[in-house]
């Protein structure tokens, strides 16, 4: 029998300067990006989503994008998902990043 994993893990998404969206990396895997949309970091956390920006943001296991693009959080865009299991967040996570790329969005992140 497998064991219940704890419902505390958060899928969040930050918003990014507009600078990373010249990143040729960053254009390669956006090849629809709107360039009227902003460029945002998808991630998910074991933490609340505002503790792992703060964390993201002082370089603590942070992702490069986030630590040296990030602005803020953007709730209005992972709204209604969290909380979830550690697997519903892995699933979660790789799923608003396919949808937000999928609307146009500059998408970093969202393994």
């Amino acid at each position: 029998m497998k064991k219940n994993r704890p419902i505390h893990y958060h899928v969040y998404v930050i918003l990014l300067e507009d600078e990373v969206k010249h990143i040729a990396k960053v254009r390669q895997l956006n090849p629809g990006q709107d360039t009227n949309k902003p460029c945002v970091y998808v991630g998910m956390t074991g933490l609340n989503p505002h503790e792992r920006l703060t964390h993201h943001l002082a370089g603590h296991k942070a992702s490069k994008f986030a630590k040296r693009y990030g602005i803020r959080l953007m709730p209005e865009l992972y709204e209604g998902i969290n909380p979830l299991t550690y697997d519903e967040a892995i699933v979660a996570e790789a799923g608003l990043a396919r949808r937000l790329r999928a609307e146009g969005y500059t998408v970093v992140g969202g393994h």
